[in-house]
């Protein structure tokens, strides 16, 4: 069972909307290697640990991916809310927002939804710890860097 603070584990406030880098965060919330899979995967798999220690590390980690869902949610939101028709148009955030509008919806970067099939759960200790670290260290690998904006972007 949860106890839910009515908080974000880390203030979220950022005061300049800019669609296109919510485009890429978006991924971080519902794509294949987001916060909801990892969720999910951590949860699913704690059903075949065989000590109940395991079983709680796992529902622990769960939990802290559950808190990172959310603020990856309010990242996305406080970058698209109260776009003008203009700011939607040039940034290419029109093909999100035609199905989903300012909706926070699990989807990756690609445009493709959430599926169950970015979770995986064999019920064999070692093959779940395993991909658990495969995912883990697809989420941490360095990524090439973004051209130096002149602003900052958030």
């Amino acid at each position: 069972m949860w106890t839910y603070e009515k908080k974000l584990q880390y203030p979220v406030k950022i005061t300049r909307t800019n669609p296109k880098l919510a485009q890429l965060i978006i991924s971080q919330y519902g794509g294949p290697d987001g916060e909801l899979g990892a969720s999910l995967r951590y949860l699913s798999q704690r059903y075949s640990m065989p000590y109940p220690e395991l079983k709680g590390l796992l529902t622990d980690i769960a939990t802290e991916e559950l808190a990172h869902f959310e603020m990856i949610g309010a990242i996305v939101y406080q970058l698209t809310r109260n776009l003008s028709r203009q700011e939607i148009e040039a940034s290419g955030f029109d093909k999100y927002f035609v199905d989903h509008t300012a909706g926070i919806y699990p989807v990756a970067a690609s445009g493709a939804p959430f599926t169950a099939a970015y979770v995986q759960s064999k019920g064999d200790v070692l093959t779940d710890l395993h991909e658990d670290l495969a995912a883990d260290a697809a989420t941490a690998k360095e990524q090439p860097p973004f051209r130096k904006a002149r602003k900052p972007l958030i």
